[in-house]
């Protein structure tokens, strides 16, 4: 059966958008594409009638994400101008944020990143930088160079406290190395 191009477009749209989700779960090679595609409510056979490969789904699937993050850490500054360095560190840090396997693109995969290819590399380099920007708007110092060394050593620990968070399986460590870092970063910042 022959679909409408909106409806193909919407169902590209959709499998990106699962493919994103369930990479953040399970890591690029955690799911294949006939499961992906069974997620998404579609034919195996429709992938590659939509997609060259997985890793151009990868590449579309994590500029997504990368994207709604940015947009979200924008909104995050924009609602909170008194002290908005604060509100991003208690939005990334939420218990919720570091109990679930979703989330941000970095700490789900950072490491699977680390073994795709260079274009795969490449968005999440892009998507580094989307947050960075962000962050050194909000970040301390004199400098947009001391800002920036701020906003990396920031980025680091946020996504490192998740990592962390995530791999214990004591709820009481988890919730220390969260709180810990909470208190180090808005201590750092305040100065």
């Amino acid at each position: 059966m022959r679909v409408s191009r909106e409806k193909a477009a919407e169902n590209r749209a959709h499998v990106v958008a699962t493919a994103s989700r369930l990479f953040r779960q399970k890591g690029f090679d955690g799911i294949g594409v006939a499961d992906l595609m069974k997620e998404a409510g579609l034919t195996h056979g429709g992938f590659y009638g939509q997609f060259d490969s997985k890793e151009q789904l990868a590449i579309e699937a994590s500029q997504l994400q990368h994207d709604a993050s940015a947009a979200k850490w924008r909104a995050t500054v924009e609602a909170n101008p008194k002290r908005p360095f604060d509100a991003l560190v208690d939005q990334y840090l939420s218990k919720r944020h570091c109990d679930e396997l979703g989330g941000c693109m970095f700490a789900a995969l950072a490491a699977d990143a680390a073994r795709q290819g260079d274009a795969v590399r490449a968005t999440f380099t892009d998507g580094l930088e989307g947050l960075l920007a962000v962050l050194v708007e909000v970040s301390p110092g004199r400098t947009k160079e001391a800002r920036r060394r701020a906003a990396i050593a920031t980025m680091a620990q946020l996504v490192g406290t998740v990592v962390l968070a995530r791999a214990v399986d004591s709820r009481a460590l988890a919730d220390e190395i969260r709180t810990a870092s909470v208190a180090s970063l808005k201590a750092a910042a305040a100065g």
